[in-house]
């Protein structure tokens, strides 16, 4: 006998990327840091007072709050703290959109909006990125024509790594009559130059919700922790509908740690950028179209005369992981590759070379 809801019975699970706990792995699809966290979260971890662990931790991470808001140059009633990203997408839901409402994405997409949507039992409603990874020009039209409640915009672009300029993001809020989701999972990525900060946009726009992640940039992804920023006006209903003690005591004092040493953070977040550079350029020189990502990772259309798929099993026969997205919407002759160290780059580029040879 199925107890599960209808809406449950018919939907399918995410599908992450491979995890293989192996030292003989270079693990180039899952989009994580390739250096490790900063000392001062292993200094971080060692300070825990285990004895604390008999008491709830503090209900809103409040020291952390602090210190996200410090950064961002906001006030602490425009934080939220989540276990990871996923949460704050489930929480926004759960939160700002009745079961049957639509919510909107530009597809290709990250894949879990679907899965949450469903498990809510709202629907999906899809619009086509153009050519360019670029949502169409008339967005705010077609996303209100379509009754949507929210819009989820991963930014970087997940899986392109383009980035949508922030005077694009301030005129979807503006014209959109719903929750403006922002998804800067891999914001940390962005070319200093850009000058990107959605965060000076709360000001002016109560509908939008940015997501930020301590997975990516401060290398945590074991941790899952993540915060939102937003009018506080969006924060107080989400924090009706967050778990009690959401976020553990330990966790909130290494995603502090993390945080507050912004020096470590930014050398690695450098170090990601130099390597990008390289890996795209040599992809280019070898064949692949690459686009231009402000993200950890690229997407790179393969050969005309290859197959994703086929490169795809060669590289994980070498013990190389790279993410193929097998029967999806255009991506079925890409492979999206993270970002990893010069050594881990280097090797991946030799084993391509062998594999075309």
């Amino acid at each position: 006998m199925a107890y599960e809801r209808k809406n449950i019975e018919a939907m399918a699970a995410y599908i992450p990327g491979e995890q293989i706990d192996s030292p003989d792995i270079i693990k180039l699809n899952t989009n994580e840091n390739p250096y490790p966290p900063s000392p001062m979260v292993n200094k971080a971890l060692a300070d825990c007072d285990v004895a604390r662990l008999r008491q709830y931790p503090p209900p809103t991470a409040q020291n952390l709050q602090e210190a996200i808001a410090k950064k961002h140059g906001l006030n602490r009633d425009n934080v939220i703290v989540t276990n990871g990203g996923d949460e704050l997408l489930r929480m926004a839901i759960a939160t700002f959109a009745e079961a049957s409402e639509s919510i909107a994405v530009a597809r290709p997409t990250y894949t879990l909006y679907k899965v949450l949507a469903a498990a809510h039992g709202c629907t999906l409603t899809s619009f086509e990125l153009n050519e360019n990874w670029e949502q169409p020009e008339n967005y705010a039209s077609l996303l209100n024509d379509s009754g949507a409640k929210m819009c989820f915009l991963v930014n970087p672009h997940a899986p392109s790594g383009t980035l949508t300029p922030i005077d694009r993001i301030a005129e979807l809020a503006d014209a959109f009559n719903g929750v403006l989701l922002l998804d800067e999972a891999y914001i940390d990525f962005v070319d200093p130059d850009v000058a990107y900060d959605s965060a000076q946009l709360l000001k002016d726009f109560d509908n939008l919700l940015i997501l930020r992640t301590f997975s990516k940039g401060y290398s945590l992804a074991g941790l899952r922790m993540a915060y939102g920023l937003a009018n506080p006006s969006l924060i107080s209903p989400l924090m009706k509908t967050k778990d009690s003690y959401n976020t553990d005591l330990i966790s909130q004092a290494l995603a502090l740690a993390a945080i507050e040493d912004q020096q470590y953070a930014l050398k690695t977040w450098n170090k990601v950028r130099q390597e990008r550079q390289h890996v795209t350029a040599s992809l280019r020189q070898a064949g692949y179209i690459v686009p231009d990502s402000q993200s950890n990772f690229v997407l790179a259309s393969v050969p005309d005369n290859q197959s994703a798929e086929d490169i795809y099993l060669a590289l994980k026969k070498k013990g190389i992981l790279v993410r193929y997205f097998k029967n999806e919407d255009r991506l079925d002759d890409k492979l999206r590759i993270t970002i990893g160290t010069p050594e881990d780059n280097q090797r991946l580029l030799d084993a391509l070379a062998a594999i075309q040879s």
